[in-house]
């Protein structure tokens, strides 16, 4: 397991390689990237970038997505993977805006996480993102970088893995550690073809090792 010494070399790498690292999904305020966020769910940000550039143009506030029908919402964002139960769970989150927050997204995690389709990783993502809150989301790419590096055990659940970084990591790094992690792991620790063969940080890496000691990875 990467010690906390280690594991704060591996960040100073990843700033190195990721300085600008950002959210990737376009948006304008907080409630736009709640509604971006929750159809990002088992989808590409790319995917989301193309689908809210005209359905951001056509609903600007949570009145707009209660007036028209589920149906035709459907249709809207119909090119992105389970749209139907991401329309409905919109549709619920706007209606419960309007009936709690007055139409505002809430800046508390326990608020957050009472809108329909919205779970602890989305709430952390509009925490950060939207009102600069210290947060860890933790999402694929996160997940899969840190087990990879050996600082989360293989069987940790994502909630052991977030607290597994925000122990390891100071408070004032979380936000921008955790855009450099998805950066490191969307274009250089890929799912299939991770980049072993040019990583800075393959020699404390237990997967590379791994890969290496298999013959999969040139030096």
């Amino acid at each position: 397991m990467l010690t906390k010494k280690q594991w704060l070399e591996c960040l100073d790498k990843m700033d190195d390689m990721y300085p600008d690292a950002h959210c990737e999904l376009v948006h304008e305020n907080p409630f736009e990237l709640t509604i971006a966020t929750l159809l990002s769910a088992q989808c590409t940000d790319v995917l989301v970038n193309k689908v809210t550039k005209t359905l951001f143009q056509k609903y600007k506030k949570p009145e707009d997505y209660l007036a028209v029908p589920l149906e035709e919402l459907e249709q809207d964002i119909r090119s992105i993977g389970l749209y139907r139960a991401k329309a409905k769970n919109i549709q619920k989150l706007c209606q419960r805006l309007l009936e709690v927050y007055n139409g505002e997204i809430p800046d508390q995690r326990e608020e957050l996480v009472t809108l329909p389709g919205v779970g602890r990783k989305t709430a952390n993502v509009v925490l950060s993102v939207a009102f600069g809150v210290p947060a860890m989301a933790v999402d694929t790419h996160v997940e899969r970088v840190t087990k990879r590096l050996g600082l989360c055990r293989w069987k940790d659940s994502v909630l052991q893995v977030e607290e597994t970084i925000m122990k390891k990591t100071p408070i004032e790094r979380w936000n921008k550690a955790h855009h450099q992690l998805i950066f490191f792991g969307r274009y250089h620790c890929k799912s299939q073809r991770p980049g072993c063969h040019a990583c800075p940080l393959f020699d404390v890496c237990r997967e590379g090792q791994k890969r290496f000691k298999k013959g999969l990875v040139e030096q």
